[in-house]
C-alpha cells in the first residue's frame, strides 16, 4: 500500500523584478536606485527602478540608433508591428487586468474596460500608418511648369511623459509616436509604473525593434528636464506632466534647442483620438520637380 504524504510543502513567492527598458534590454537604471511601489491598499508591491541622467542619455542614444532603420521602413509594415503590439496585448489581458485592480483599485470591469480600450486603440493607429500622409500630403497646385508634392516626414527622437493611467495612457501616446516613424523615450507613470513595464515585455515580443521604444521609471521632476534640454531630442510630449510649474519650464528647456513640444491638457482617453496626436511630431517635405524631365 502506498501512503501519500498530507503535507504540503510552501513555496516561497518569486518575485518579479521590474527594471527599465533601453535599447530592446531590461537593464537596472545605472545608479542602482529603486523605490517602493505600493498597492491600491498602500501595501508593498514591488521596487521599480529609479532612472538616472546616464539612464536617460542611454535612452536617448538607443533611440536615435533605432530611428534610421525604423523610419525607413514602410508605413504598412510599422502599422504591421503596431498591430502586433494589439495582439499580444489582448492574449495577455488577464495579466494587465489583474495588475490595474491591484494597481489602480479598479473593479474587474473598469480593468476590463482599460484593457479593451488600449487593444482598440492600437489597432486604431496600426490602421492609420499607411493613410496619413495621403491625408497631410498631397500634389500641390502652382504656378508654373512644375510638379509641387508635399509629404510628412517622422522629426526624430520623441520624448514622452506618459499620463498616470499606466496602460491606456501610455498605449495612447507612444503608439502615434512610433507609428509615424518616430522613436520614443517615455517616462512611465510615476505612481504606476510597473504596469508600463509589463507592456514593454509586450512590446519587447511584438516584432517592435530594439530602441524603438525605451521605458524609464521614476519621478518626472527628475528624469524630463535631462529630456528636454537633450540636443538629440527632437520633440517632447508633456500630457502626463501635472504640476505646473514643472510643464512650463520643460517647455522653456525645449524652447532653447528648438523642440516641437505638445502641451500638457485634460483629455478623456477613452474618447476616439484625433489625428493631431500623429502630425505633432511629423515634418513636411515638399518637392519641386519640373514638368517634361
Amino acid at each position: 500500500m502506498v501512503r501519500t504524504s498530507s503535507r504540503t510543502t510552501e513555496r516561497i513567492d518569486v518575485r518579479k523584478t521590474y527594471k527599465l527598458y533601453v535599447g530592446g534590454s531590461f537593464p537596472r537604471s545605472e545608479s542602482g536606485r529603486s523605490y517602493a511601489v505600493t498597492d491600491a491598499r498602500g501595501r508593498f508591491w514591488a521596487n521599480a527602478s529609479h532612472a538616472s541622467r546616464k539612464d536617460a542619455r542611454d535612452a536617448v542614444t538607443a533611440a536615435r540608433s533605432a530611428f534610421g532603420g525604423w523610419s525607413a521602413r514602410p508605413a504598412y509594415n510599422r502599422g504591421q508591428v503596431v498591430y502586433r503590439i494589439a495582439e499580444v496585448l489582448e492574449d495577455r489581458r488577464d495579466q494587465f487586468e489583474a495588475e490595474l485592480r491591484a494597481a489602480e483599485g479598479a473593479t474587474a470591469a473598469k480593468a476590463r474596460a482599460q484593457v479593451d480600450a488600449s487593444v482598440d486603440r492600437l489597432v486604431w493607429y496600426a490602421g492609420w500608418a499607411d493613410k496619413l500622409a495621403q491625408v497631410t500630403g498631397g500634389a500641390n497646385p502652382v504656378a508654373g511648369p512644375y510638379f509641387n508634392h508635399t509629404a510628412p516626414e517622422p522629426s526624430g527622437v520623441v520624448a514622452v511623459v506618459a499620463p498616470t493611467s499606466p496602460l491606456l495612457g501610455l498605449v495612447s501616446v507612444v503608439a502615434p509616436v512610433i507609428v509615424t516613424g518616430n522613436t520614443a523615450v517615455v517616462i512611465a507613470s510615476e505612481p504606476y509604473p510597473l504596469t508600463s513595464i509589463t507592456l514593454a515585455e509586450v512590446m519587447a515580443t511584438s516584432d517592435v525593434p530594439g530602441g524603438v521604444v525605451n521605458v524609464l521609471t521614476g519621478p518626472q521632476a527628475e528624469i524630463a528636464p535631462w529630456l528636454a534640454s537633450h540636443m538629440d531630442v527632437n520633440g517632447i510630449d508633456l500630457t502626463g506632466v501635472g504640476d505646473v510649474e514643472l510643464g512650463r519650464n520643460l517647455e522653456i528647456e525645449a524652447a532653447e534647442n528648438l523642440k516641437r513640444v505638445r502641451r500638457p491638457g485634460v483629455e478623456d482617453l477613452l474618447a476616439t483620438p484625433a489625428l493631431d496626436r500623429m502630425t505633432t511630431f511629423q515634418e513636411h517635405k515638399t518637392v519641386w520637380h519640373p514638368m517634361g524631365l
